[in-house]
C-alpha cells in the first residue's frame, strides 16, 4: 500500500509508524511539489498515485473525499486521525489499519482514528 501524509500530519506519529513499518511506502506532502496545495488537489494527486491520504484535517478533507466518491472519481482512501489523540494511541491504531489492511479496505472510504 502507498500512503501520502498531509502537511498537517504529526511528525512524531509518522516517525512511529515508520518505526513499526520501516518499508512502508509513505511520502510527506511537504517533501513534494504539492506543499501548500489545496485539499481537493491533494486528494486528486493521491488518487493519481493510488495513495491513501493520512491527515488531521477533518474540516475540509472529508468533504472533498465524499465529493470524489459521489462523483465516481477515484479515491484510494482517507484516514482522518484525531489531532488530540495521544501519539502512542494513534501509532497503535494506525498500525492495526496498516498491518491488517489491503488497498481494497480503504478504497472509497474515510477511516477515523481512533477506530470506532
Amino acid at each position: 500500500m502507498k500512503f501520502l501524509a498531509d502537511e498537517n500530519f504529526h511528525g512524531d506519529m509518522l516517525r512511529g509508524i515508520l518505526a513499526a513499518f520501516p518499508d512502508l511506502d509513505i511520502v510527506r506532502v511537504q517533501d513534494t511539489h504539492l506543499s501548500g496545495a489545496p485539499d481537493d488537489k491533494l486528494l486528486e494527486e493521491a488518487a493519481r498515485q493510488g495513495a491513501i491520504l493520512i491527515t488531521h484535517d477533518v474540516q475540509t478533507m472529508t468533504k472533498f473525499a465524499h465529493e470524489r466518491i459521489r462523483a465516481g472519481l477515484p479515491m484510494p482512501g482517507l484516514v482522518e486521525v484525531a489531532e488530540d489523540l495521544s501519539i502512542g494511541q494513534a501509532i497503535d491504531e494506525l498500525s492495526v489499519l496498516i498491518g491488517a489492511g489491503n488497498p481494497a479496505d480503504f478504497e472509497n472510504l474515510v477511516w477515523y482514528v481512533p477506530l470506532r
